[in-house]
């Protein structure tokens, strides 16, 4: 099966986007950041969110999961990848799941939420950059990144001084909407062979 072509959909259609929550860690602070972005998604009109979270993907979780995930990285188009910074990068269980994939990311754009210590995990993010573009993905320019992000919410998850950080959300969301647009339109109107 081609997973690079689609079945043709109205420009206007809300964009389907998977938002992969890329830490396995115990403790882990991701869960977090990922409820926060859902509801920025959520409240977006050209948006439909589906999140794909790598401890229920990969080993040693993986089992059927991991197979159901081909399809659903296919039938999205486009991105949000959610990484914390580990040693400079991102973590093992994503590059575990962006490289079982190929195909099912071409031709489509991807932008990231990224958190940590004082890097804010940016340099996880371009380290993605790399990948995703050696794999025929566009990455978006803006990102949202947490800097001390344990230090930024509170205890129920909330943030507690959202203005600038909703005003980035809502930026790179109008990004990935106007390229998840383009691009599907491209994709039907003709398939991307890579």
């Amino acid at each position: 099966m081609d997973l690079t072509t689609t079945v043709p959909t109205p420009s206007d259609a809300p964009l389907k986007v998977a938002v992969i929550l890329g830490s396995n860690r115990e403790g882990r602070f991701g869960p977090v950041v990922a409820e926060w972005f859902l509801g920025r998604a959520a409240g977006h009109p050209d948006i439909e969110a589906e999140l794909i979270d790598v401890a229920r993907t990969e080993p040693p979780a993986a089992g059927a999961a991991a197979a159901e995930v081909a399809p659903r990285l296919a039938h999205a188009d486009a991105f949000v990848v959610l990484t914390p910074e580990y040693n400079h990068s991102y973590p093992a269980p994503l590059k575990n799941l962006i490289d079982r994939h190929f195909t099912e990311w071409q031709a489509k754009p991807v932008a990231f939420v990224s958190y940590g210590g004082i890097s804010g995990g940016l340099r996880a993010v371009e380290h993605l950059r790399q990948v995703f573009a050696e794999l025929h993905a566009v990455s978006i320019r803006d990102t949202v990144s947490f800097h001390n992000a344990g230090a930024l919410f509170d205890d129920r998850g909330v943030h507690k001084d959202p203005d600038q950080v909703e005003g980035a959300a809502k930026r790179m969301l109008d990004q990935l909407v106007w390229w998840g647009r383009a691009l599907r339109e491209a994709r039907t109107r003709h398939p991307y062979a890579g």
